[in-house]
């Protein structure tokens, strides 16, 4: 039986999906050449009465179910990052009950967590407009004290405030280093390209170009290579990645946030390779899984194999406006079985289009992505009947 999708140009084509579910059984045993993180979203309430701009409402139950399902694959969880809508419909202190619920869980399953040290607090209603990088300090500083107090790693984003307040790249590294020093256990430093997110323009370098952003970058890592674990790097730029990974000092890894190069930049080369901490993980967690384990017996090729035929899918997500991949995302838990409906904190459900979506379950159907194909193809429909496109 097919069903009709809609098609970008206003048309339609019929597809056939697969009726045969693929093996996703989850194997929770070390990966061992790479650490992979998935970035994870959360999964709102769909019965509160919420607003785009009111404090999100979370299924916790359902969110933390979610991250179970990622430790089960063997993956760890990079939490309350933008792929959980920092900035986007969830506010500090969301992200601050994110980040202790989620620890606690991980605690009790052994499973590894990493959470996002902000300043979003600084963009809450009725924060001071006057902001100067002591404030901006603190507020990394309160933020670094909750992850550190929950057992976490923490990963320190990149801050909206400090872009622009920032007059150039020694206010970074005063503010960077400062943290590092306090940091009571090695973290990862994100950098995150405002294709993520437009208020980042210019960050690391107060707008002097990539290249300028890229030597302060890497001098805030060379101030305390003991305090740093990792860099993760979200440029959607391979060759600048590579660059950049090839220049870190010995024992700090590169995280390849490249949702677009992800198979090449793991896979490495002769003079090293990338580990991961990637949002299209959260959908695609047990093909990942199962590409890292066929590269721990040293199968390049076998690995490749399994992870190259996602990256259309994953182009497809975070194509532009990028920063609304995270729609996407949670569509394709809603298909998956992940959670019971397809509603997000913001309401930002409405980011990306019919086609789009369409689309997205097309390509995540080929490659044998939904545990329950029927289940997958009867949400689809329902999804298309409430567009009024069931025809």
């Amino acid at each position: 039986m097919t069903i009709t999708l809609p098609r970008p140009d206003g048309g339609t084509s019929p597809y056939t999906p697969r009726t045969a579910p693929a093996d996703l059984t989850a194997d929770g045993t070390p990966l061992l050449s790479r650490t992979v993180l998935a970035a994870a979203h959360v999964v709102a309430d769909p019965y509160a009465d919420a607003t785009p701009d009111g404090p999100a409402a979370v299924d916790w139950d359902a969110t933390l179910a979610f991250r179970r399902h990622l430790w089960a694959h063997g993956l760890g969880v990079a939490e309350a990052m933008d792929t959980a809508q920092r900035g986007m419909g969830l506010d500090w202190a969301g992200a601050r009950e994110l980040i202790r619920r989620s620890a606690a869980e991980a605690r009790a399953v052994g499973g590894h967590v990493a959470c996002g040290v902000g300043t979003d607090q600084l963009t809450a209603p009725g924060a001071s407009p006057h902001l100067g990088l002591a404030d901006v300090r603190a507020a990394y500083e309160e933020q670094l004290a909750v992850v550190e107090d929950a057992g976490a790693q923490a990963v320190l984003m990149a801050s909206r405030a400090l872009a622009a307040v920032a007059k150039g790249p020694d206010d970074y590294l005063e503010v960077y280093e400062a943290l590092l020093r306090q940091a009571s256990e090695p973290v990862v430093l994100h950098w995150l390209g405002p294709m993520f997110d437009p208020a980042l323009e210019g960050y690391w370098s107060g707008g002097d170009g990539l290249d300028a952003a890229t030597e302060a970058f890497l001098q805030v890592v060379a101030a305390h290579p003991d305090k740093v674990d990792g860099v993760k790097v979200s440029l959607l730029d391979a060759g600048r990645e590579v660059a950049l990974r090839r220049r870190l000092p010995d024992g700090v890894r590169c995280y390849t946030g490249d949702d677009f190069h992800y198979p090449e930049l793991i896979a490495g080369d002769e003079r090293g390779f990338s580990h991961a901490l990637l949002g299209v993980f959260d959908p695609l967690a047990p093909l990942a899984a199962r590409a890292v384990r066929i590269l721990d017996t040293g199968d390049t090729a076998g690995f490749r194999a399994v992870l190259d035929p996602t990256v259309e899918l994953a182009r497809h997500l975070f194509a532009a406006p990028t920063r609304f991949y995270k729609t996407g995302v949670v569509f394709l838990a809603w298909l998956a079985g992940h959670q019971d409906h397809f509603t997000m904190v913001g309401g930002l459900q409405s980011a990306r289009s019919l086609p789009h979506l369409a689309r997205a379950y097309e390509l995540a159907d080929r490659l044998g992505l939904f545990p329950d194909p029927a289940l997958a193809e009867t949400r689809m429909r329902n999804l298309l009947a409430v567009y009024g496109a069931d025809r």
